[in-house]
């Protein structure tokens, strides 16, 4: 029994020993750590809203901000440095040497900064500027010169009270915009204003019954047809030397024009005739240009062109089918591209040959006619002797 019981005591004990090992926590090999996750990029911030579209009917205060919306034009030019004024605009230029001059041109803008009242001459053209608005200029009453060329300024976005506080102002150069109109309420003190490449089709009565200083006023390429003038359209410009109205739609001469006329320019219209005597009354007009009309020889009186005032005659690209007669002062006279096929000299010289021959030496009584150009016609050489007889000072002409 003392063995038997030996042996079962081992066999207890064994036992035991493989039940507590079975209950042991089965340990797991590691796991090699996963690299974590790269961040993901911030999502790029929500556009504001844009404004709803008001009622019809219902006004809203439109401000001169930088859109919200995406736009085709290229972004604003960075700040400059910082300038020796503490008054100059961030976007524009102030030079020292210039104190009067702010430079705000090619800097791709869409507003006006608020101009200074130091500033004389201002320079904002080839921007992408649509409105002037008066707080902008509200302290520039010192303002000369402003060239707002290469913009895109309507009428409906020009403040109408913007011109009222400039009563300085000497030369306004609003050259390709949109404009459908002359600006209202320009100053009494404006000397020169170019509104050419617009799309201005209507000039308000009374538009320039202020303007007594006026000496230019540049509309060409515009849109202007026979309807808008009047004989009161350029009344009160009693000081106007060179008027520009080229490449419109004017199909006859406007009905009346400012009595001191220097330099008139009419190319590039369909004008078909000129009224007798229309020059009758311009006293200094020296420089006159009517090429590519649909001038024809019965459109133009006798003796229109005899003015002593008249030193060079453009005539280019008509329908003439003879020269026509002019004063003994012309000096240059264009005549390229027309259907003229013959020239008698005789007809043409605006003096008798003989009397020429005698006073050869006396420069105030013969012909002053420099150059003629005639190419572009159906003329067939030798031209005339007496081209060369009657008009001794001519130094060039081109058939």
């Amino acid at each position: 029994m003392t063995h038997f019981g030996y042996i079962l005591s081992i066999c207890l004990i064994l036992t035991t020993v493989v039940h507590c090992q079975d209950r042991q926590p089965k340990v797991k090999p590691s796991k090699r750590p996963k690299p974590p996750k790269p961040p993901k990029p911030p999502k790029p911030p929500k556009l504001p809203k844009l404004p709803k579209t008001p009622k019809p009917g219902k006004a809203i205060a439109i401000e001169p901000t930088e859109p919200f919306h995406a736009t085709t034009l290229p972004p604003p030019l960075p700040p400059g440095p910082v300038s020796v004024f503490p008054d100059c605009p961030r976007e524009c230029n102030c030079p020292p040497d210039y104190p009067n001059a702010l430079y705000c041109d090619s800097r791709n803008l869409r507003i006006v900064p608020i101009i200074p009242p130091r500033i004389h001459y201002l320079y904002l053209q080839n921007n992408f500027i649509d409105a002037l608005p008066e707080r902008a200029f509200r302290n520039a009453t010192e303002l000369k010169w402003i060239n707002l060329d290469n913009n895109r300024i309507s009428n409906q976005k020009l403040d109408k009270q913007v011109f009222n506080i400039l009563n300085k102002l000497l030369f306004l150069y609003m050259d390709r915009n949109k404009l459908n109109g002359v600006p209202p309420n320009l100053p009494s003190s404006l000397e020169q204003l170019r509104l050419s490449r617009n799309q201005i089709s209507k000039i308000p009565p009374g538009t320039f019954s202020k303007l007594e200083n006026l000496t230019l006023l540049d509309l060409h390429h515009n849109k202007l047809s026979d309807g808008v003038f009047n004989k009161n359209t350029f009344k009160g410009l009693k000081s106007l030397m060179q008027l520009n109205l080229a490449h419109n739609s004017l199909k006859k001469m406007p009905p009346t024009l400012p009595q001191d006329i220097f330099q008139l320019f009419l190319d590039k219209n369909q004008i078909k005739e000129i009224p007798d005597n229309y020059f009758k009354n311009l006293h200094h007009l020296a420089f006159l240009r009517l090429n590519f009309n649909q001038l024809t020889d019965q459109g133009i009186p006798n003796g229109l062109f005899n003015l002593s005032t008249l030193l060079d005659l453009h005539l280019s690209n008509n329908n003439l089918n003879s020269i026509p007669t002019f004063s003994t002062k012309l000096e240059h006279l264009h005549l390229s591209h027309n259907h003229i096929d013959k020239i008698n000299g005789t007809e043409i010289c605006p003096c008798p040959i003989d009397n020429i021959a005698l006073h050869a030496h006396d420069l105030e009584l013969i012909p002053r006619l420099r150059y003629l150009r005639l190419d572009g016609n159906a003329l067939a050489p030798p031209i005339p002797v007496e081209i060369r007889m009657c008009f001794r000072l001519l130094q060039a002409i081109v058939v």
